[in-house]
């Protein structure tokens, strides 16, 4: 479902008669990786990479020869800078979409946290298919798992940063009994997402 959310974020970017793609790509600089684990995907596998390693736990101190995925990534991102980061995940057991952000990391404060308000505000009015209120406890302040890319990316650059989960079956409170959470409901919420990026685009730094 992530892949199929980029394709569907792309698609709207990309088109030149769209006015919230235009502005955007007037304000900002995107940098997307539509797939992070294009080996473990390859092998059918949720979650480890070809060399075992759960790419969401190798934040912290990556290397070349166990995540070579993040090592890479998070090198271009120490060359450009990050203002703005989304991990785009599937869950397994929760059946809504939702956003977890950076609550639990030592540097998180008040602007990252008016941030994080706009930006879901933003994408309640934009589609049904988000909520706010069934997801992820918030981890105590200071207590993150800093191997994890949103924390350690919102840490490292005092940015704006969400994991966005998905349903593996379907978003309970919106369903649909025939096709469940599909790969056009995916494609759309990519669409949808870029109006809370433009919400929040001019108050990024």
């Amino acid at each position: 479902m992530a892949e199929w959310l980029i394709e569907g974020l792309l698609e709207r970017l990309l088109d030149e008669e769209d006015g919230v793609a235009r502005d955007l790509l007037n304000r900002a600089v995107f940098y997307i990786v539509p797939n992070m684990n294009p080996d473990g995907a390859a092998r059918g596998h949720l979650r480890t990479n070809a060399a075992g390693a759960n790419l969401n736990r190798e934040w912290a101190t990556p290397t070349m020869e166990k995540s070579p995925e993040v090592f890479l990534v998070r090198e271009m991102m120490q060359k450009t800078g990050v203002d703005l980061f989304l991990d785009i995940h599937g869950d397994e057991a929760l059946p809504f979409n939702f956003l977890a952000g950076s609550e639990g990391t030592p540097s998180y404060n008040t602007r990252r946290q008016a941030l994080e308000d706009n930006f879901k505000h933003a994408f309640k009015l934009a589609t049904p298919e988000f909520q706010d209120e069934h997801g992820y406890e918030k981890d105590e302040p200071g207590k993150a798992n800093m191997t994890v890319a949103t924390n350690a990316v919102a840490e490292a650059f005092d940015c704006l940063s969400y994991t966005l989960e998905m349903p593996f079956k379907d978003n309970c409170e919106l369903p649909d009994p025939l096709f469940g959470w599909s790969p056009e409901r995916s494609r759309q919420l990519g669409r949808d997402l870029l109006i809370p990026v433009r919400a929040v685009a001019h108050v990024l730094r």
